[in-house]
């Protein structure tokens, strides 16, 4: 929430009483002193203060000073700010000998001025006055007094003088319009059985045209450890029940279909039997599947890696789709470097087994999915994860970080992502919402998108495109779309009262 604060400065003529009246007629220090009020201003839940005190020609006598101190004011309520002190020579003197004899205890209870300046010869400048204060609902209309002491008494007399010397106008000037948006989320579809599978990509090697798999050869160790890795997680989790286990086995494209296809499924039967060996799941759980000759990841290496000639081979792999023709063309190319050179550093890591576990988790109610979320977030639905998003105060961090932990775990979902947009705009973090929405397909069309697109355009600066999305969202009858509308017409109407002001 954003508000002015009237801001209207008084000027009193501080004096002492009980004091000579030719000294209480005698001025402290020669030059004008004006201030200039800033900003007065309520923010969120504080009140912030700026004022420049500007010293023209001012030069304070040498045994005197100066106290400037200002005070809000609304009926009987008043808080008071650190006053700004001005001292001539010796009062400063004084000033600084007292500070250092003061004990630990007596500075506790000091009272410490905004500044102390030393101002004993002829002194042009300006003094930044800065001050934040916790809001209160009193100060909604309250103003700020400056008050002037030039003797230090404590005691204050206001006198009707003319404004030559110390006025104070302000000119109003709109502050810019902060919008205030509007925000819907999208409750998920309940999952009423959670399916989920993961799966591990390993290069086994296996002696030249043999199936049988062994454990210590070559880099086997590393890449067996990895499926085991991700077995022994889940069979430690007592929410996973796994359903299925399918070892996939892919050739490297070389030499006949019909051999390629006999290797790899006879390697993939050699995975499934290691596996059975450590494991108690059925054997009826694990399927065994020839995924094919392995082009696919032929064209990822080439695309990834600075290798002769693969523009060349690329366009071989393109343009030939009968895998014959395409083996005869790579042998052929450049007298067959190109095709020597992937026999020996990128075929043997096209031979790879793929071990995809099929699995249920079971479903949780929202105290549950609360403490599941910190450890295994993936093990939640996006209807658990929005359960436990609104068992917080909508808007507050915990709040905003369940959606970001969603989007991680649902990255192309679209609810994820137009609700971690949502929670994003709701911090007034346009750049990840724009981010999240980016990922969303733009025929997605539901309210709660148009609307995320709306107020992000708001945001932007791009009212006309805003207008567009949010008259789409409140055309479907979407409440949050209206009222950021009358943020859009809000804002245009300060837009053109500071034009008019400034212009």
């Amino acid at each position: 929430m954003k508000r002015n604060i009237q801001f209207i400065v008084c000027v009193l003529v501080v004096l002492c009483l009980n004091v000579d009246s030719a000294i209480a007629q005698t001025r402290s220090y020669e030059g004008t002193i004006t201030v200039n009020p800033v900003r007065l201003e309520q923010l969120r839940d504080s009140l912030f203060v700026d004022m420049d005190i500007i010293l023209n020609g001012v030069k304070v006598k040498s045994t005197r000073g100066v106290d400037l101190m200002p005070q809000l004011i609304s009926g009987e309520n008043m808080y008071r700010f650190p006053k700004v002190t001005l001292k001539g020579r010796d009062e400063y003197m004084v000033y600084e000998r007292a500070l250092s004899l003061m004990n630990a205890e007596e500075k506790a209870d000091y009272e410490k001025p905004y500044v102390v300046e030393r101002v004993n010869k002829t002194t042009n400048k300006t003094i930044r006055y800065h001050y934040v204060l916790p809001y209160e609902s009193w100060m909604a209309d309250a103003h700020l007094d400056m008050q002037r002491d030039e003797c230090g008494c404590g005691e204050t007399l206001l006198m009707k003088v003319e404004p030559v010397t110390d006025k104070v106008t302000l000119e109003h000037i709109p502050v810019p319009y902060a919008i205030t948006p509007h925000l819907a989320f999208v409750k998920p579809v309940v999952e009423e059985i959670k399916q989920r599978d993961i799966q591990v990509e390993s290069v086994l090697d296996f002696e030249v045209n043999k199936t049988n798999i062994r454990p210590e050869y070559m880099n086997n160790p590393q890449e067996l450890a990895k499926i085991r890795t991700m077995i022994d997680d889940l069979n430690s989790d007592a929410s996973i029940e796994v359903k299925g286990l399918d070892i996939i086995g892919y050739a490297s494209p070389e030499g006949s279909l019909a051999n390629n296809k006999r290797l790899s499924e006879g390697r993939a039967m050699a995975l499934r039997d290691y596996l059975t060996s450590r494991y108690d799941f059925p054997r009826s759980l694990y399927h065994t599947i020839f995924g094919g000759e392995n082009w696919d990841g032929l064209v990822k290496v080439l695309n990834a890696g600075n290798i002769d000639y693969k523009n060349e081979m690329l366009a071989i792999i393109d343009n030939y789709s009968l895998d014959t023709e395409r083996k005869a063309r790579l042998k052929q190319l450049h007298g067959g470097v190109p095709y020597q050179y992937l026999l020996k550093n990128v075929y043997p890591r096209l031979r790879v087994a793929v071990c995809r576990v099929n699995y249920n988790v079971k479903n949780f109610d929202v105290d549950e999915a609360k403490e599941v979320i910190k450890k295994r977030p993936q093990n939640l639905s996006l209807n658990e994860m929005f359960m436990v998003a609104n068992s917080y105060p909508e808007g507050s961090s915990d709040f905003v970080d369940v959606f970001e932990v969603a989007v991680r775990m649902y990255p192309e979902n679209s609810i994820a992502n137009i609700n971690a947009a949502a929670a994003a705009l709701s911090h007034n973090d346009p750049v990840s919402a724009e981010r999240y929405l980016s990922r969303v397909n733009a025929k997605d069309n539901s309210p709660e998108y148009n609307n995320a697109m709306g107020v992000l355009s708001l945001l932007k600066g791009e009212y006309e495109l805003a207008e567009k999305y949010l008259k789409a969202a409140a055309a479907s009858g979407l409440k949050v779309a209206k009222d950021n509308l009358e943020e859009l017409e809000k804002k245009r109407a300060n837009m053109a009262e500071i034009e008019k002001r400034m212009g």
